[in-house]
């Protein structure tokens, strides 16, 4: 699998911190035939969690969450690394970002135990175009 990296759309949604908002969200996601890349999930103000969503097909999700009443913030850009789960993946990532002097602001990932590993990051927004020339991708529709 050769390594791709994509700047993807995120929207995300703040609820109460309480046991199922995430599983009620989602479920009814699922319902809507959502594909999600990607789901971050942390504790945000007092009281709230913030439930980031990447999805497959940004219009899809925007659709659906206006049918389901959820207000979704966004969208916002994050960056999409997929690939070889190898020694070292990560390290010719950040040299780029290191290269091109520009700070990485949240990083999230995982290795899938089958010998790959996807991870999101993210930078400030005055960052985002020189983080796509760093990691050599070109821009992508926005879901505006």
């Amino acid at each position: 699998m050769a390594e791709t990296i994509r700047k993807v759309e995120y929207f995300y949604v703040n609820v109460e911190d309480q046991p199922g908002e995430a599983y009620r969200i989602l479920a009814r996601f699922r319902r809507r035939n959502i594909n999600l890349l990607a789901v971050n999930v942390f504790s945000g103000a007092p009281g709230e969690s913030q439930l980031d969503f990447f999805p497959e097909k940004p219009m899809e999700l925007i659709e659906a969450a206006k049918e389901l009443n959820t207000d979704l913030i966004g969208p916002k850009v994050a960056f999409l690394v997929q690939g070889e789960d190898k020694v070292g993946a990560l390290a010719d990532i950040y040299r780029k970002f290191h290269d091109a002097n520009i700070n990485i602001h949240a990083a999230n990932g995982a290795c899938d135990g089958e010998g790959h590993y996807s991870y999101i990051l993210w930078v400030r927004g005055n960052d985002i175009e020189a983080a796509e020339k760093a990691l050599g991708i070109k821009n992508i529709a926005t879901a505006k």
